[in-house]
This record gives structure tokens, sequence and C-alpha cells, in this order.
């Protein structure tokens, strides 16, 4: 059986991965990087946010994505009724990046793991991990199937696992747990957007809320498709009879603002419905591995931080791994578990206060505080570690407590 001996063993080549293995590679580290799936090969999370761009910069990934010609995302839009609630990420509390792309995965995915193979990083596709074995010194023997069913053996020093959905070590390892995330599903396709209006409107990422509950992504990309989602309750998706096909030309009809911009339009591929999405996990990293992205955690998509989430943490990840190999030490529980969950904790709290709709009564509210509109829109622009913010620094009470009062208010004026 062959046998291949690497510094680290990176699993999955989507963003984390690409950005852990761009990281590594420039440090001059021994590294392989396997993949399931062929490239390139659809998958959900299409719109960044700004501070992902920092990332790509560093590692040296920027340029290559430029040149594609991805369609810019300069904010996002959301809408309830006839309110609209609109964020520039130009007017925002954090300094940073102002725009950020709205991605077809297969293509985006496709442009870094191809970037990266042409700089000589060792990259294998269909190739499938079954079995982890971990030292007491951290160094491991990995189990890979290739694309013809022959099996061989990674001995690496390190594991980074950016899997993803596919949550390679969590499973293989038992550490999954319950997400404290509500329990949402959703159903999405990609449509060729005919009817797509000229202009701004056209290109702009926006979400209607159809109610607390429920809400309509539509993320319009350059090459002329849209991704088109719902997310809502799983009873309540439940509720529509049929198939996804089915289900999803009866969604449409629930939004007012783009259900004739949609009418009509055949989906490029069965809607794909997934359930309960949002996963937790026992603990982030262990002796000789660490969990990046969506292996490690996965929130609710209506703030779209799953990219963002997906490259910080193997950013993180390949700098602590790069200066243990390096000889020094490192509390991967301060400098990474306490790190990443400062942020996680954040989102997690909006996305929660989202369901709760003290969130959305801050969206909605009118007259609008342009103070507070920029302080969240850094939150939303995935600044979520800049503790110069007071909805970063106080997310767990500011986002209740500033809603409590408007709806006191409200309350008041009523009763008038």
């Amino acid at each position: 059986m062959n046998e291949i001996h690497v510094d680290v063993l990176i699993i999955g080549a989507g963003p984390s991965g690409c950005v852990a293995a761009s990281y590594l590679h420039n440090q001059g580290k021994q590294l392989k990087v396997v993949e399931k799936s062929t490239f390139p090969r659809f998958v959900i999370g299409e719109s960044l946010l700004p501070r992902c761009m920092d990332h790509f910069d560093e590692v040296g990934l920027l340029d290559v994505l430029k040149d594609f010609g991805f369609e810019k995302k300069h904010g996002a839009r959301f809408l309830s009724g006839d309110i609209v609630c609109d964020f520039d990420f130009s007017k925002k509390h954090t300094e940073g990046w102002d725009w950020t792309w709205q991605v077809p995965r297969a293509d985006f995915d496709n442009v870094l793991a191809t970037e990266l193979v042409n700089r000589g990083v060792d990259i294998t596709f269909n190739h499938e991990v079954l079995d982890v074995v971990f030292d007491e010194d951290g160094s491991s023997k990995t189990s890979i199937k290739d694309e013809n069913g022959e099996l061989y053996i990674v001995h690496a020093k390190h594991i980074i696992d950016s899997s993803g959905y596919g949550r390679v070590l969590p499973r293989i390892l038992g550490l999954d747990k319950p997400s404290s995330i509500p329990e949402h599903s959703s159903i999405f396709a990609h449509v060729k957007d005919l009817k797509r209006p000229e202009g701004v409107e056209g290109t702009m990422i926006t979400f209607d809320v159809l109610d607390k509950d429920t809400w309509f992504w539509v993320i319009p990309f350059s090459n002329g498709d849209t991704s088109i989602g719902f997310v809502g309750l799983t009873e309540y998706l439940d509720s529509f009879e049929g198939d996804t096909t089915e289900r999803m030309q009866q969604l449409l009809k629930t939004s007012d603002y783009y259900y004739k911009r949609f009418e009509g339009l055949d989906f490029k591929f069965n809607p794909i419905n997934i359930k309960n999405f949002s996963k937790s996990v026992t603990q982030l990293y262990g002796k000789g591995y660490a969990l990046t992205g969506n292996s490690a955690e996965f929130l609710d998509p209506v703030f779209s931080s799953g990219v963002t989430f997906a490259t910080e943490s193997a950013l993180k990840a390949a700098k602590l791994i790069t200066n243990e190999l390096n000889g020094e030490t490192v509390d991967w529980e301060e400098e990474y578990t306490g790190y990443i969950m400062k942020g996680v904790r954040v989102f997690a709290t909006y996305v929660k206060e989202w369901y709760t709709g003290n969130l959305q009564t801050l969206f909605f509210h009118r007259p609008e505080n342009p103070d507070i509109k920029k302080q969240i829109c850094a939150v939303l622009a995935g600044y979520v570690w800049d503790e110069t913010n007071p909805f970063v620094k106080k997310h767990d009470r500011l986002v209740k407590n500033l809603a409590h009062v408007i709806n006191m208010n409200k309350a008041e004026k009523a009763n008038q």
C-alpha cells in the first residue's frame, strides 16, 4: 500500500481548505489536500462578506478571483412589506473592505483550487477519507480511497479538516452536537434570470422577509443566473405539497416583490431541500487536528457568514500549525477556540435575535439611526471581532434591549 508523509493533511478543497493550503504552501510546508468531489461541483453558500477579502488577499488568492469577473456585492438589502433596509458596506463602523462578491460556488471554488494546483500544491479530487488514527503526539495515519478504489495512507503531523458539510473528523471522532440555533430548513435553486431589471436593481442581493420565521433570498450572478431560495421553519416548508419543483413554484407566489420576475422561469436543476442545517461540535481542535468552516460550526445562512468563518478559521489554523511546526508553543484553547468562538457567538446572537423578531425590529424601525446602522453594518460585513463596535462587544444585550425600547415606545404611542 502506498504511503505518503507530509507536514499537513487538509481534508476538503473548498475556500477553507484552499486558504489554509495557500498559506502553508507559501510558508514552504509539505502538504496534501484531498477532496471527495470532482470540481467544478455545486455547493451552496454563494454570498460572501467583505471580511473574507482580507483572507484571500493575505494568502495571495485575490488577484485570480478578481480576474474571473464575479458579481460585486456592495451591501445587502432587506425588504419587509413596503419598508426597505439597505446596508451599504462603505458606510460601516469598522475599517475594512467595502465590497465582496456574489458567486456561483462551482466556479468560485474551482478557480481557487485550479490556482493552487498551478502553483504546485498537491490536490487530489474524488479521494475519500475512510479513517484516521491519531498517535499520542498528534501525528496521524489517514486511510484514503482514490478514484480507482485503491487505498493509500497519509502520515501527517497535523490535519486541518475543511470538509464542510462532509464533517469528516466530527463524524469519525464523534464530535457532533446539536446546534442552539432554531431548526429551520431551506429550499433553493438557480434560474436563468431572463427578466432581470437593468442597473443596480438587477444585481442587488436581497432578502425578502415574508414573516418573522420565513425569508426569500435573491442572489444575482454575473453570468446571468440568479440563486433563489426560501428559509423557514421546517414544518412550514414541509406544508407545501408535491416535489421540490412544485413546492418552489408555490413558495414563489408568497413573494409579492419578486414573483413576477421569476414566474414561469425554469429551474436549472431540481430545487434542493436541506433540513435543520445548523450544526455544532463539542470542540474545534484536538491533539494534531483543527476543524475549520462548516466542519466546525455552521450557522443559519441569513447573514451569509459561512464562507467568512470558513476562511477566517482556516487562516488562523494554518498560522498556528505553522508556528508549531517551527517549534513554537501554541495555546490552541485561547488562540484558536477562544478567538473563533468570539465571532461565532456574535453571529449566533444575530441569527437568534433575527428569529425572535428583535433584530428585524431594529432593521425596519423608522426613522433609522445612522450610527446604529453603521455599527450593525460592520457586523453584517463580517467584522465580528472588532470590540470597538458596541454591537459586537455587547451583542448579547444590545440588540434585545434596543428592540425592547423601540417596542415600548410604539406601545406608548399607540395608547396615547
